[in-house]
């Protein structure tokens, strides 16, 4: 026989075992092997992932006439015209969530899973109990870190990344929708960068899938098919079908750093003031279908400053996100941390330019002259004996800016400001960390004393 067929019956035959080898490894009593990629994630990271529950009280009025079945109109108008008591109750909610760090017992989650919670209980998979304390919270994200104390390590699950992530690879999604625990549904990537509106604020940067999401598995983890942390799960957008959204781990990772380190996500500071671009502005600078925002001022000797933008230039652009308003502006900033390189488009004149800006922490030493530019005020320490009021925490206003609305509304140096917004103020550290924190808004809530009264005043914030 020549060497030539030899050679194809014998490569024929190797061909032959190699198949039968792999049907056999592959097989039991003529089936497929189940455990595939899918199920050894789950079974890596399932340990890992909590149930949340949370309890808090609701208040309601009592209507005595309410078990009687009456038409809506006139149950309105017994509540009117009756002088009801206080009727309350508890009430919960179930989310997930996953450890982190099984040393120090840290959990994420979504923040609305916790919100206005008085306890919250985490069940473990082998159903061990734990009452979880808060980290921190952040809404303007929705994500939160809560602590549990064990006396042993516990599973925590590993970190992935999501910024190379592929549209129509596998992911999955664990939780415990409608008090189901440990739920595992599959999907694929549909999306990246989505933005979404909820209630009152709009999330960015979403991952888009297809795997079911839904109340419950809120907080829970979005793997990928290594059984890596991509993602939290999050049901906060009610009209989804077939359709779940995740925040990316890599946005997470910044987040989590601040709530852990400092109870809340701290804001960077480059050093601009944007305004948005109206229909009389954008005639005004003959720029009519332009979106974007206005450059109304730069901070002097800011990131912004020193990275050559100028006052009347229009960012376009932050990062891949579009700009069209200024709560589109300010929410892409808070993706950023302090180090954090930040590039923009702009529009100067009638050409464009990108600058790379380094972000920066508020430099705490221009506090003080921040709240004199926003408040017209400053303020030193309480001390009880010089002062005589009745709290022994808070600032005492010392000066008051004439022509400044705090003047104009008949605030007086001697006043005692216990509160701004949701801050309680202690002292002059706490103030200028305030101050720092809300000074981006166009209005401030102080609780105002004055001897033994307290007032809640609304300020405007003008420069």
């Amino acid at each position: 026989m020549p060497k030539k067929h030899t050679d194809k019956k014998i490569v024929s035959s190797l061909t032959a075992v190699f198949v039968i080898c792999i049907i056999f490894c592959t097989s039991s009593s003529y089936g497929y092997r189940r455990e595939d990629a899918v199920v050894r994630a789950v079974k890596k990271v399932s340990p890992a992932v909590v149930n949340i529950s949370s309890e808090y009280e609701v208040r309601r009025r009592a209507n005595p006439f309410s078990g009687f079945g009456l038409d809506p109109f006139f149950d309105s108008f017994f509540r009117d015209f009756f002088e009801p008591g206080q009727e309350r109750y508890k009430k919960s909610s179930l989310g997930s969530g996953v450890i982190i760090d099984g040393k120090q017992g840290l959990i994420l989650t979504n923040a609305h899973v916790i919100e206005k919670s008085a306890t919250i209980t985490v069940v473990l998979k082998d159903e061990q109990e734990f009452e979880a304390s808060i980290v921190g919270a952040d809404p303007d994200s929705d994500l939160a870190v809560l602590r549990i104390s064990s006396q042993r390590s516990l599973p925590a699950i590993e970190m992935g990344n999501s910024d190379d992530l592929m549209i129509g690879e596998t992911v999955i999604a664990i939780g415990n929708p409608f008090g189901f625990s440990h739920t595992v549904t599959t999907g694929v990537i549909s999306a990246v960068n989505r933005s979404i509106r909820a209630d009152d604020r709009v999330y960015h940067s979403f991952i888009q899938t297809d795997a079911s999401i839904n109340p419950g598995n809120s907080g829970g983890p979005l793997l990928n098919i290594n059984g890596e942390l991509i993602g939290i799960n999050t049901a906060i957008y009610a009209k989804a079908q077939g359709i779940g959204f995740a925040i990316p781990i890599d946005k997470a990772k910044r987040i989590i750093s601040d709530l852990v380190q400092y109870g809340e996500v701290m804001q960077v500071w480059i050093g601009l003031t944007v305004q948005n671009i109206d229909e009389r502005l954008a005639r005004y600078l003959k720029i009519q279908g332009i979106r974007g925002v206005l450059v109304k001022e730069v901070e002097a000797e800011s990131p912004a400053h020193k990275a050559g933008i100028r006052d009347g230039d229009i960012i376009l652009s932050v990062g891949v996100l579009n700009i069209g308003s200024i709560q589109d502006y300010h929410t892409v900033m808070k993706n950023f941390a302090a180090g954090d390189i930040v590039k923009m488009n702009i529009r100067r004149g009638s050409g464009k330019k990108n600058i790379s800006v380094k972000a920066a922490m508020f430099p705490v030493e221009r506090a003080e002259e921040l709240a004199y530019s926003l408040l017209g005020i400053t303020v030193e320490n309480l001390f009880r004996r010089r002062y005589k009021a009745t709290p022994t925490q808070g600032v005492v206003i010392t000066y008051v800016r004439r022509q400044s609305y705090m003047a104009k509304i008949g605030v007086e140096p001697g006043d005692v400001i216990r509160q701004i917004d949701d801050m309680a103020i202690g002292n002059v550290k706490t103030f200028h960390k305030a101050i720092i924190k809300y000074r981006k808004k166009t209005s401030m809530v102080i609780l105002l004393q004055r001897g033994d009264q307290g007032y809640y005043i609304t300020v405007k914030i003008g420069r």
